[in-house]
Parts: structure tokens; sequence; C-alpha cells
């Protein structure tokens, strides 16, 4: 058992009861209670009344499991009314760590660490293949869930496929389907593999038999129904474990589950060995011409008692991991690349943060400084050293990666999507990445890098590959300003066109890995010929240090695909900023109606104006343009 340095607190919040545990060592759960949720009004007076029960303990680390969507830092319970923000409840808590996550994504993680005393097979198929598994379970609704193997673990699938739409099989279940119409316009999968919908199909089947019905619950009918006390009851634990198969089958041939089908929820689990001997698993094979496809996939109940536990806790696990490991935070991987260029006391600063990150993004610079045995004007340039403004600046991006607020989700684009799915999918992947880069932004290098493209007698754009395109939009923008410039994309082309520029002159050079030599060969000639270099690359690359203004872009893409989609839109973006930005000092009227009184054209005068002038000049620019820092430094810059 791997012992933790403190107790991690776990718990699986539905619309009734919320169970709580400790997590003390990997996999073992002690203290579990659980709380009714209607005794609370809120879910942080919930958590606080648990850790009352357990005695004071200091909670480092929290995962809860919740049976809602989880989409950003809002959580509103669709079947409670307990609503509130992620990152404030932690703080309210006092945890470093906060993770919320759905209850099936939870549980889907569970199923690849479950033994088989844990689950119970129902029915034939081969158990060997690692392949893709699916996930589903009723309770107060129908959990769906998936996942997909990669070579060092799984991911995840959110989905809410419980709102499929439900589609009869037999003129029984067209009877349902008809009773079911009467009050609902849409009826869907959970609308009948649920609590309430083992009610409503009682009530169905009644009416089909042309019987009264009794005001029954879920579990007094099922008990009928498993003692055999009442034809109507028995008959509804058949339709529900029918449909359920259908249910299943349909995702099995979706996602492709070749690694089998699961199935938890809190009813199954509680029908024993009646659900061995139900329709369920004839239901599941009976697809026509897929019948032998679905034979050879297994289908499982989880009998784990601890499951989603288990599952909330790997999630955790894997999030500390990554923080530890390979940071989210883009702040927190420069530290550990850059490592091997970092002075020692600097180096001091960087051990520091990357062991006691909480306490670096909390504690003021005297106590930072004091814990690394530093001075605080080291603490300041070991923040200046990985591209930020300041120790604040250097908080606020730390900060990005240590919340632990993101959603668990898959936003891989696959065959089954929808052509909805697809787009919201390639939109929700572009605007994260692209919130990513905005955290990358260092404002001393934009400012720099304006500076000077606006002094330039020429501006040249080099790129090769996919990425040439960014460079011909950069040509078309900065021809319409005025600006002489050209695109070279022809590797051939690139170091006759750097041999040709002049003192003054810039090369923007834009590649994505920033390894490519024949680009490092134009950064080199470029110099050469007393030319600055502009780099929209990736942090600590070759051309990033070969650069005299580097805009960090960082973003991996599958290079399995051969198709860069969103890094060429974030480094088409950048271009932007850049356009932008010389389009506003060269307009003044442009300028003014961001609200600043800008100065006039930059021009040869002006770059020789006095240090006075330009701190004036600093003063009446347009907000977030600050040109004067980065043209004093130009007035003096040799190489």
């Amino acid at each position: 058992m791997v012992s933790f340095d403190s107790p991690r607190l776990i718990a699986d919040i539905g619309g009734t009861y919320a169970r709580f545990a400790l997590e003390t060592e990997k996999g073992n759960f002690e203290r579990i209670v659980s709380l009714r949720c209607a005794d609370y009004p809120d879910f942080q007076s919930a958590v606080s009344a648990y850790l009352s029960i357990v005695a004071p303990l200091h909670i480092e680390h929290a995962a809860v499991a919740i049976a809602n969507p989880v989409d950003g830092d809002r959580v509103s319970m669709t079947n409670y009314h307990w609503q509130f923000s992620i990152e404030q409840t932690r703080l309210q808590l006092g945890f470093d760590t906060l993770l919320i996550v759905n209850d099936f994504t939870a549980l889907a993680m569970a199923v690849p660490r479950l033994d088989a005393a844990e689950m119970c097979q129902v029915g034939g198929g081969d158990t060997s293949k690692k392949s893709v598994i699916g996930l589903l379970g009723p309770g107060s609704g129908l959990g769906v869930s998936g996942l997909i193997p990669m070579a060092d673990g799984w991911i995840s699938l959110g989905s809410e496929g419980g709102h499929s739409s439900f589609s009869p099989c037999n003129e029984r279940e067209l009877a349902v389907l008809q009773y079911a119409w009467k009050s609902y316009e849409h009826v869907s999968f959970e609308r009948l593999l649920s609590g309430s919908g083992l009610e409503l199909i009682y009530r169905a089947l009644a009416d089909y038999a042309g019987v009264a019905s009794q005001d029954l619950a879920a579990p007094e009918i099922t008990q009928r129904g498993l003692d055999g006390t009442d034809p109507v009851c028995v008959e509804t634990l058949e339709v529900f474990c029918s449909l359920l198969g259908t249910a299943a089958a349909n995702l099995a041939v979706t996602l492709g589950a070749l690694g089998g089908i699961y199935i938890g929820g809190g009813i199954v689990p509680r029908l024993g060995s009646y659900f061995a001997a139900s329709p369920f698993r004839a239901r599941f094979e009976d697809k026509g011409r897929f019948s032998s496809y679905l034979a050879a996939i297994p289908t499982y109940v989880i009998t784990a008692e601890h499951a989603t536990f288990i599952g909330v806790s790997a999630i955790l696990e894997a999030q500390l991991r990554t923080i530890t490991t390979t940071p989210g935070s883009a702040i927190l991987g420069q530290i550990r690349r850059a490592r091997s260029e970092l002075s020692r006391a600097e180096l001091r600063v960087a051990e520091y943060v990357l062991a006691h990150p909480r306490a670096a993004l909390n504690d003021p610079i005297a106590e930072i400084s004091k814990a690394a045995q530093v001075s605080q004007p080291t603490v300041i340039r070991f923040c200046r050293s990985l591209g930020c403004e300041g120790l604040s600046d250097f908080k606020l991006r730390l900060a990005s990666g240590l919340t632990g607020t993101v959603p668990v989700t898959h936003t891989q684009v696959t065959h089954d999507d929808s052509m909805l799915e697809l787009g919201a999918k390639v939109l929700g992947n572009t605007a994260s990445a692209i919130l990513q880069v905005r955290s990358q932004l260092n404002r001393e290098m934009i400012d720099r890098a304006i500076a000077l493209l606006l002094q330039a007698n020429r501006v040249e754009f080099f790129a090769v590959g996919h990425y040439g395109v960014v460079a011909q939009d950069a040509q078309y923008k900065f021809l319409r300003f005025g600006v002489s410039s050209g695109a070279y994309t022809d590797p051939r082309l690139q170091l006759l066109a750097a041999g040709v520029l002049k003192p003054r002159d810039v090369a923007v050079i834009i590649s994505s890995a920033g390894r490519m030599a024949e680009l490092l060969e134009v950064a080199d000639k470029a110099r050469e010929r007393g030319a600055y270099v502009i780099a929209i690359t990736a942090s600590q690359s070759p051309l990033a240090r070969k650069a005299d203004a580097t805009l960090i872009v960082d973003h991996v893409e599958d290079i399995s695909t051969h198709l860069p989609m969103i890094s060429r839109i974030l480094h088409l973006l950048v271009i932007d900023i850049l356009a932008v930005g010389v389009a506003m000092q060269r307009n003044p009227a442009g300028a003014h109606l961001l609200g600043g009184e800008a100065d006039e054209r930059l021009d040869e005068p002006h770059l020789a104006r006095s240090k006075s002038e330009t701190k004036k000049e600093a003063r009446n620019a347009a907000p977030g343009v600050s040109l004067s820092a980065p043209l004093a430094r130009l007035t003096s810059h040799s190489r």
C-alpha cells in the first residue's frame, strides 16, 4: 500500500445521499459515512459536517463524484438544489485541491482497477481483449460512459447517452412507449431505465393489461417482482431488463466496446441472481446481422462496494501526478525545462516552487525567499527569467495549473460524432488552447516585438509546410499597413532572402517546434546581416533562444494526423496581435478610438527622442500598448 502524507477526502454525491470517506493509503477507504442531502443547506455544509464527525484533520486534497454534468467551475445539480463554485468552495474549505467529476466518469475509471471478485459476468464473451469499454447503470437516472485504452492508461468519455431516444422492440414495449407519450413529448432510455422509470413501466403494463395499478415505489415493485407475488411487477422487471439489454447493445456497437460492457448504478446489483437469468443477455445479443458481433462482447455487473470511490481516487491521483511531474500549468513546465539554464540561486527558487507549488502561490515574497534561502531580488530575477513581469504575474500563471477544477472529459473527435458534436469538440478544443496561450503571453515581449516591427525598414516572414499560410496572412496584413514585407515558404528561397536583409530589418520566423534546421539557419543568417529576429514558436526551443523577441505558443498537436489544426490558428492569432499593435501605433486616430492619446507615427526622429520624452509617450499611449521601454532599449541595442 502507498501511504499518503495526509488523508484524502473522497466523496460520492447523489440526489438523496452524500457518501464520504478518507483514503489514507491507495485504495484504502476508512471512516465511510452517508449523510442525507436534505439535512444540509449546501454542499459545503455537508462536507464540513463530515469533517467534524471524523475529528479535525488536515486535508490537502479532495475529490468528489457527483450525479451531474461537470462543465467548468459552476456546479448546479440537476436532481437536487445544491449549487456551488468549485474554486470558491476549495478556498472556503482550505483544500489545496478540490476535484469535481461526473459520477459515471468516476465509475468508468474504476473498471480497470476492479478484480474478478468485484464483478459478475452475465452470459458469454471474450474477456481477454484490451479495447474500448462501455459503462451504463440505472439509478436515479441512466448513467452512460466509456473508456478508451491508452498506452499508459485510459481516457474516460463524458457522455449523456442516457438521453438517447428509446426504441421499442415488440408490441408490449410499443405499448409502454405510447403510454409514456401521454406524459412526455420525448421518451429517452433514461425515462424508463431508472427508479422512476420502473414505476412508469409498471403503470404502463398495468394499463396494457387492463388492470388497476397501485401506488408503488420502485423498491416495492422490485421486491414484488423478485418474490413473484405480483404478475405486473414480475412483468415490469422482465421488461426493464430487456430494455437495459437493448441500451447496452446500442452502446456496445456505438463505441465498438470489444473490451466489454459494465453495468453499475443502484438498481441492477440489487437484483442478484435474477438479473443473470433475466432476458438481458438474450436481448443484448439480439441485433440481427450483428448478433455474432455482440455475442463476442462480455457483459458484467459491478458488485464492488466502493467502485465510485476507487474511480474518483484514480482520477485525483492522475491529476496530482500531472501537477507533480508534467504540470498542466505552462509556467511549471517552463521551470522544469529551464532548470539547466538557471543560476544556482535561481535554481533554489525553482526547486522550492516545484516542491511546494501551493506555498509559492500563497506566500509573500519574503516567505518565499526565506524558504528558498535566497534574496528577494533573486526571486524577482527567477520570475523574469521565465518571461514573467514579476512575482504577481508568475503567481497568476502558476494558479492556472493548481485549482483542480478542470472537468475530466474526452474531447477527441471520433467517427461516431454527429456534425453538431464534431463542431462543439473542435471549437471547445480550440478555445481551450487559446486560453492556454493567453496565459503564456508576455507583455514585455509583445511590446518589444511591436517596437522592432515599427522601426523596421522591411519585414520578412518565414515559415514552412502547413504554417506557410500564416506567413502569407502576415504579409498581406503588413502590406495593407504600407509596410514593405514578404513571405517565404520555400526553404531554397528563405536563406537567399535572409542573405539580403539589412540592419534594422526584421525576420519573423514562425515554427511550431522551433527545431527545423532550415529555419534556424535563417535566424543565424538574419542576425549575421544585422537584422532583428522575432520568433513565434515553442518555449525553450532552439529558435526561441536565437530570437530578439519570442512570442510563446506551446501547443502539442497529434503528429499522427499530420494536420496542425489548432496550433496554426494560434499562430494566426499571434500575428493578429502584432498586426493590431503595429496598426494602432501607426494610426493615431485608431488609438484614440481605444481611449488613448497616441503620438505621431513612429519614424527615425521618434526613435531618437530623449528618455524623458519616451516616458511621456508611455503615459499617453493607447491602453495595453506600452512602447517606451522597448524603444528606449532599442536605441542602445547592440550585439
